[in-house]
């Protein structure tokens, strides 16, 4: 374990160097811990896939104070139960209008086009963090045949749902936004309305499923079929 400071009031805890599914266990207690350690001296903490920043109130607590209570606080650590975290199943609708990539990551992988669907479904992805925009989870382990660079040249609109891949990530777009994933499908679940409202339907540590949908059960529930913009 790392403590780097990272303004007068934070300090960020690196607990690990390389992304895993397993570092969860770790950072989720950690966060459960360091919340209850700094009471109402803590103004925030974010986990994400290696860290946890902590942000404090300087008025409560010195530097030197709030090294020790992190440092105390962790000395005996024990990981957390992963299986608390909630499970998401997200319906997809997997198609080249809306998923203009499917056929990219397919023939990189070597797969059919349904095959890839398949695989890309296989799989409970780990929440490891929230960011970039509201909702909007970064997950993974992408299987590494599924692996596929970002695009070299970003889309300066993706759509609303968009589900996408990058490197071994795997996300879900919660708002209309510049991105440059590998979009596969679209789905109709609302994200950013949850983060709206201050309760994000993911929370790190969270599991999450998709499941494919046809176009008919999209549409049923309300789903957007416009195709998805060109790059430009």
């Amino acid at each position: 374990m790392r403590i780097e400071t990272t303004a007068m009031d934070a300090l960020m805890v690196r607990l690990f160097d390389t992304i895993d599914e397993a570092n969860m266990a770790w950072v989720i207690a950690a966060d459960q811990a360091l919340r209850a350690a700094f009471g109402n001296a803590l103004i925030d903490l974010v986990p994400s896939y290696t860290t946890l920043l902590v942000h404090y109130d300087c008025q409560q607590l010195n530097h030197s104070d709030a090294l020790s209570l992190i440092n105390k606080t962790l000395c005996n650590l024990t990981p957390a139960d992963t299986q608390a975290g909630e499970l998401h199943i997200i319906p997809v609708w997997y198609d080249e209008s809306v998923g203009p990539e499917l056929p990219l990551v397919a023939k990189r992988a070597g797969l059919s086009v349904e095959a890839l669907v398949e695989q890309h479904c296989n799989h409970d992805y780990c929440v490891f963090a929230l960011g970039f925009a509201p909702g909007y989870g970064f997950m993974g382990l992408v299987d590494e045949a599924l692996a596929t660079p970002r695009l070299k040249t970003p889309r300066r609109k993706v759509a609303t749902g968009s589900v996408g891949i990058a490197d071994r990530q795997t996300a879900i777009y919660p708002l209309l936004s510049p991105g440059g994933w590998n979009i596969l499908g679209r789905t109709n679940v609302p994200l950013f309305e949850y983060a709206k409202r201050g309760d994000p339907l993911f929370r790190p540590g969270d599991k999450v499923r998709f499941k494919a949908i046809s176009r008919a059960e999209f549409e049923a529930d309300g789903g957007n079929t416009t195709p998805m913009e060109e790059r430009s």
